[in-house]
């Protein structure tokens, strides 16, 4: 990305800003990252509901008799074994089985389908896509016309249903979606997130977004709705071990060690990256593993990891922070297998410091269904 290229906004900038939203550069765009603290939205989407701006992560639709053929190819996981209404998470890797991208594709009908990626891999996933579909079917990028706003939380579907019938999305399974009305507005809810928790992500129109992000917040406060910023996004996904793309995953590792082969078909029939992948999960030589730090120390992005005190480096941090929910420090981090069991002690580099760390099982915090 160019440095130089002034950030973009999302359509609910002045309604960030108007709220106290501390803007920080994102990806490109500029995001809020807090409003009243971090650990006091983590509580908020944890006890009762929070609302978050996601409206800079990109939307890519292909339509055609061909449209799900051409996606099926460029993904790992089985998106034929949709039905409409349906969604699912994958990974879309390169010809080498590493991953370019993690996704949520929606098959919305037999010729309609669409993707959700990343912020930052935006441009470099519609290229992926519109090259694909060439000749095959219709490409479109709907990114600039379509915003993305979550209301996640035990309360949301309360919220939700004061501003418009949505019974029918509540009743859905996870990674369901269907259209809906809210605020007299047309809609899709998606029962997609990044939280862990109960809610939805309404993809509306670009020009509609602020009219429902006000709306959802004045009848929401007093249930206890709070705007949220990224870094409280953030934490919630790192309790839950949902991979960040930049610091979990990326196009130097593979579903595998990074704990995402359930999304790998293999035997889906031919796709990108097939055979790479499955010589790596024949061949896999680390894992990345959840952590809790047992001295005092917060492990940071980059940290590097030990297996004993003063020892050499054999990994390093990808995601840490202290978790809100657990009252603990936690950290995701890859290291080779035979130092990967549960139990398994390990030193994290701590800006000159050692500090003794032990491998637990994840994710670190599953809400009670």
């Amino acid at each position: 990305m160019d440095t130089n290229e002034p950030l973009k906004r999302t359509p609910l900038f002045s309604a960030h800003q108007r709220a106290g939203g501390r803007m920080v550069p994102f990806a490109g765009w500029e995001m809020p990252v807090q409003y009243a603290g971090v650990s006091q939205e983590h509580r908020a989407v944890r006890e009762q509901a929070g609302m978050f701006d996601v409206s800079h992560m990109g939307e890519l639709e292909l339509r055609g008799e061909h449209a799900i053929a051409v996606v099926n190819y460029l993904v790992t996981n089985d998106i034929g074994k949709l039905e409409d209404g349906q969604s699912i998470y994958t990974c879309c890797c390169n010809a080498g089985g590493t991953v370019l991208d993690d996704l949520i594709v929606y098959r919305a009908a037999h010729d309609r389908v669409l993707i959700v990626c990343n912020a930052g891999n935006h441009p470099k996933m519609a290229a992926v896509f519109e090259k694909a579909a060439k000749d095959h079917c219709e490409f479109r990028d709907l990114s600039a016309e379509t915003a993305l706003i979550v209301v996640a939380g035990p309360k949301a579907f309360s919220i939700l249903a004061l501003v418009g019938d949505v019974s029918h999305v509540a009743k859905l399974p996870a990674f369901g979606f269907a259209e809906a009305r809210i605020l007299n507005v047309d809609v899709t809810l998606a029962r997609t997130g990044y939280t862990g928790e109960e809610g939805v992500e309404i993809f509306c129109p670009w020009g509609e977004a602020e009219r429902i992000w006000n709306g959802l917040l004045e009848v929401g406060a007093p249930l206890g709705l709070s705007p949220c910023g990224l870094a409280c996004r953030d934490t919630l996904r790192l309790e839950c071990k949902m991979a960040l793309y930049g610091n979990d995953i990326d196009e130097t590792t593979n579903p595998f060690e990074a704990a995402l082969g359930w999304t790998v078909k293999l035997d889906k029939g031919d796709f990108v990256g097939r055979e790479a992948l499955v010589a790596a999960k024949a061949n896999v030589t680390r894992k990345l593993v959840g952590f809790e730090m047992v001295g005092r120390g917060i492990a940071r992005h980059g940290y590097p990891v030990k297996s004993a005190e003063g020892g050499p480096v054999i990994g390093a941090v990808t995601s840490g922070s202290p978790s809100p929910t657990l009252g603990k420090n936690i950290g995701l981090a890859y290291v080779p297998l035979e130092e990967a069991a549960i139990g398994a002690r390990l030193f994290v580099d701590c800006r000159g410091k050692d500090v003794e760390a032990v491998v637990v099982k994840t994710p670190f915090y599953k809400r009670r269904s």
